[in-house]
């Protein structure tokens, strides 16, 4: 049996993680799960760092390209993968939406309701109470934008949604009650709807338990 040219490296309860795994699903992609054990810190070991000199998943092999970075490798799929560009548009003001909406992954979302997770989840040393404030602060962003549209950047699911995903689904982990959005709350059955769609692995903490 042949092994996939795709080789995602990888842990199974990171959400940046799994933003990547889930886009490869969404594409049909045939790819090997990689697993990195950063309890036993193997993504700081040399052959590691060789792939991402950060020290961090997800690392995506293509055959002779390495592309980290979550946010990344969603666009690096979308252009090399999907030719009707479904998941990232080509017009300069549909992709700019989309583009628009990765930094707040990135950004609003990983000290938002990512970093309140890793409280319960990981016992980081953070102030929990200022984590789901800045988390409710995004959802009534994110409540607004799918009062008027089914996904964040277009009418059809988009890297946006894919990269935004993880997180919100598993905000419950960090105490953040998702129960005052009914639109995210449709948002994310709508992506868990999709075709392809794999499920983020959940904890038992916070209000999830």
């Amino acid at each position: 049996m042949t092994t996939p040219a795709l080789k995602l490296h990888h842990f199974p309860l990171s959400g940046h993680a799994h933003r990547a795994q889930l886009m490869l699903s969404l594409l049909g992609l045939p790819h090997q799960l990689v697993p990195v054990n950063l309890r036993q810190g193997e993504h700081k070991t040399e052959a590691f760092l060789r792939l991402n000199p950060f020290g961090q998943v997800p690392v995506l092999e293509d055959g002779d390209t390495v592309v980290f970075d979550s946010n990344a490798i969603l666009v690096y799929l979308a252009r090399q993968y999907d030719p009707a560009h479904r998941w990232l548009p080509a017009d300069a003001a549909g992709q700019a939406v989309v583009q628009g909406w990765l930094p707040v992954a990135a950004g609003l979302m990983a000290y938002g309701p990512a970093a309140a997770r890793r409280v319960n989840v990981f016992g980081a040393k953070l102030n929990a109470e200022e984590l789901i404030a800045a988390s409710h602060q995004l959802l009534k962003v994110m409540e607004g934008t799918l009062t008027q549209r089914a996904f964040l950047a277009a009418p059809s699911a988009t890297i946006a949604d894919v990269s935004a995903y993880s997180y919100i689904a598993a905000a419950p982990e960090g105490n953040v009650d998702l129960s005052p959005y009914p639109q995210v709350r449709a948002w994310l059955a709508r992506i868990e709807a999709l075709p392809g769609f794999v499920p983020f692995p959940k904890t038992a903490v916070g209000l999830a338990a």
